[in-house]
């Protein structure tokens, strides 16, 4: 319907003399107020709504006086971002409030991305927790600590689906898999927007990049993404649609472009898509300097970009301040409609309406929240345990973990005892000085510091100059001048005095994230030169790997007898790496991306499809076969592997019926028992494969999972239930079905190792 129909309707409704007496709807009545507002706008106050510039020369005291405080004052900003603290943010309000004509209350938003001043894993990272509760939970409190400070807008969740680790930005997504991605999507909304915006400690989540950022060509970020519609709706779509019926305040757009028209003009992405199929109700906001990039793109000058981006649907203009500066002039030319921009400027006003911005524009502004809800105690711990959650035990030969706590430890890295990169990309609010360290974190929980000796043995980087270039965003590596022999020698003097070795290898802090891409993921050969001169000692060798993305690490694989991936586990890294060394936690994270055994494997995913000469499952080379002649197309560890310090073994898979109609379900139910001597808890995983279809199928993809505490001795039967909708895809007319006929149910523990049973699907 219209939107003008609409609210033509229910202002109508609103007067209806039977329905005076009855309370007015909060639609309605929002409806109504900015229907009145709009009525008072100028052109130039409209177009000033659609303005979100940058903080930039901000400071305590210079709010009315700065250039965007003279901005802000005629009408021409709508919002700001990065601009920290209450009391900053209560100026700059008080400016429009205030100081402005209309007394139009600003949006405050900020990259809350994994954490505010609390900060917990890099989400890649968080996604292999599995656990929606807990996900949920590190929202909730990153946005009870951003809200404190002023912050009522999170550019956050980033749902983008990748299967290309060279991408720097796959350590802000949710990994590979859609299915999974949306759920972790819905949760992340929830936790930030809770069932009340109006709340002050609630605040907006941006669902972005929209759309198929992830699939940048050549893993190359900011670059061209050309893929079929079929792939879009059935590979890539499905997590931001999850964060759209969920209930996201807003969405930003992605820089790529999609068929070939950037994602900011692309209205058939913005408009049909996202408002006509999928009923978006929020408001649209372009990445920064997203319209002006267009004209790199091709699409013509910032006139014509800024028009197209309108037209489109986008909403709020970021940084780039087309929209301020060339809409009068594309109305005057008929580029443009005067209706286009009120539609805009109305989605942003109702979004400070749905904050309550018009009702308490200080509501965020509490001074006093600030100094006893920001990186509480209670927040600390809980980052703690959710890190802990995240890390994937990916080998334990001999089970040389858990460690003991009398052992007499090496501890080796270019960043053990590095505080400042603990907390990965993106943790832009974080107190770097106050994050736990390795090295801290094994002190305490040891408890004993003459237990562990320190050595960095090495740089991130044998290059200075590459090492510089993780180095930009106030996170230092600590690059040591001295030859890499002298500290190679270091670390194996420590070593040769210690029963066991932790090395903590990887990648840097930034070596991932936005503009962060590689060419070769494989562990930098001054680490693996480390690494072979340790296991030179002769001493056990464990080695803890950071990073942002998946690596290939088949090397590692062979000759490390232990390997625990931590991901970035944010400001409580170090305790949270200490406590599942000696075990006190138990890891229990499972992959969300497929790790390659090189670089030249990439792209790959478990979810892929067959080719008409499909090489046998496990198998390695056969001519006219699809695979390499020197690798197997097999990955290094598959997603959703990860183990544990103890086993479970998996049994009775079964089926209540073999047969299934629409509108019935069946109930799957595996026996999972933990045969190993610690308790733990197992994410068991339920895939379903289409064996035939009007167009192929995937070879299996991910329908269900439940994270599940096993007792040592215990055996649980898992229940899941397959309804009709589990069965459905986008058939080559877009068309989203269920096509009768035979179907494998899989269950296990990973992607790769899984049992399987049949059914088939009638009419």
């Amino acid at each position: 319907m219209n939107r003008a129909i609409q609210i033509l309707i229910l202002l109508m409704l609103a007067a209806s003399p039977a329905l005076k007496s009855q309370p007015v709807p909060q639609e309605v009545q929002m409806k109504l107020f900015i229907n009145d507002l709009m009525s008072k706008m100028t052109l130039d106050e409209k177009i000033g709504q659609l303005n979100l510039p940058a903080a930039g020369d901000i400071t305590t005291g210079s709010a009315s006086s700065s250039d965007i405080g003279v901005k802000i004052k005629e009408g021409q900003v709508g919002g700001l971002f990065n601009i920290v603290s209450a009391e900053k943010i209560y100026q700059v309000q008080k400016v429009a409030v205030e100081q402005s004509r209309l007394k139009i209350p600003l949006i405050f938003g900020m990259d809350v991305i994994h954490g505010y001043k609390s900060v917990f894993p890099v989400p890649i990272g968080l996604s292999c927790t599995w656990d929606m509760e807990l996900i949920g939970q590190s929202t909730r409190i990153a946005a009870m600590e951003a809200s404190a400070d002023g912050i009522c807008w999170t550019f956050s969740p980033m749902v983008d689906i990748s299967r290309d680790p060279r991408w720097g930005r796959i350590a802000e997504g949710v990994g590979e898999d859609p299915y999974l991605g949306g759920e972790i999507a819905k949760a992340m909304v929830k936790g930030y927007q809770g069932n009340d915006l109006s709340l002050n400690n609630t605040i907006m989540a941006c669902v972005k990049h929209f759309a198929l950022y992830g699939a940048s060509e050549a893993g190359r970020d900011y670059n061209t993404v050309d893929m079929s519609r079929l792939r879009m709706y059935n590979e890539y779509f499905h997590p931001y649609k999850a964060a759209v019926d969920a209930g996201a305040g807003s969405v930003m757009a992605s820089f790529n472009e999609v068929d070939g028209i950037p994602a900011t003009g692309n209205r058939w992405l913005m408009h049909d898509v996202l408002r006509e199929q999928w009923g978006f109700k929020g408001f649209i906001v372009s990445d920064y300097t997203g319209i002006n990039e267009m004209i790199a793109h091709g699409v013509g000058d910032l006139k014509t970009a800024s028009a197209m981006a309108l037209r489109a649907g986008i909403d709020m203009d970021m940084v780039g301040e087309g929209f301020l500066t060339t809409l009068k002039t594309s109305l005057k030319e008929g580029k443009i409609t005067e209706a286009q921009i009120d539609n805009a400027c109305r989605n942003i006003l109702e979004a400070k309406y749905v904050l309550g911005l018009f009702e308490d524009p200080y509501r965020y502004c509490d001074t006093r929240r600030a100094a006893t809800e920001v990186f509480t105690p209670e927040n600390r711990q809980a980052a703690r345990k959710i890190a802990a959650d995240s890390f994937v035990l990916l080998k334990n030969e001999g089970n040389i973990l858990p460690l003991a706590k009398n052992a007499k430890i090496a501890l080796i890295g270019p960043l053990a005892a590095n505080r400042e990169n603990m907390a990965g990309t993106w943790s832009v609010a974080g107190d770097f000085e106050k994050a736990v360290s390795v090295l801290d974190g094994l002190v305490m929980v040891n408890g004993k510091p003459e237990n562990v000796v320190y050595a960095k043995g090495c740089n991130v980087y044998p290059d200075s100059l590459l090492e510089s270039r993780v180095s930009i965003f106030g996170k230092p590596t600590g690059w040591d001048s001295r030859p890499e022999k002298v500290l190679i020698a270091e670390a194996v003097e420590a070593a040769r005095k210690s029963d066991v070795v932790v090395a903590v290898m990887g990648e840097a802090a930034e070596s991932s994230g936005e503009s962060s891409c590689l060419t070769d993921i494989e562990l930098p050969q001054n680490q693996r030169r480390l690494l072979k001169a340790l296991l030179e000692t002769g001493k056990p060798v464990v080695m803890v790997l950071l990073t942002g993305r998946p690596l290939a690490i088949q090397w590692e694989q062979d000759h490390i007898p232990a390997i625990l991936n931590t991901w970035f586990g944010g400001s409580e890294a170090g305790a949270a790496i200490a406590d599942v060394l000696f075990g006190d936690v138990n890891p229990s994270g499972k992959l969300t991306t497929t790790f390659p055994r090189n670089t030249g494997q990439i792209p790959i995913f478990y979810n892929h499809k067959n080719t008409g000469r499909p090489l046998p499952e496990g198998g390695w080379f056969s001519k006219f076969r699809s695979n390499y002649l020197d690798v197997p197309n097999d990955p290094l560890y598959p997603f959703g592997f990860g183990l544990s310090y103890t086993s479970f073994s998996y049994s009775n898979l079964s089926l209540n019926k073999s047969t299934m109609k629409p509108g019935e379900t069946i109930e799957v139910s595996v026996d999972v028992r933990n045969t190993g001597n610690f308790d733990g808890r197992e994410v068991v995983q339920l895939y379903i494969r289409d064996v035939e279809g009007s167009i192929t199928r995937p070879v299996k993809e991910l329908k269900g999972f439940r994270k599940t505490e096993i007792k040592k001795g215990e055996t649980r039967k898992i229940t899941f239930t397959i309804d009709i909708e589990d069965l459905k895809f986008y058939n080559y007319d877009l068309e989203f079905v269920a096509e009768p006929g035979d179907f494998i149910v899989f269950a296990g523990g990973n992607s790769r190792d899984l049992l399987q049973a049949s059914f088939v699907l009638t009419e």
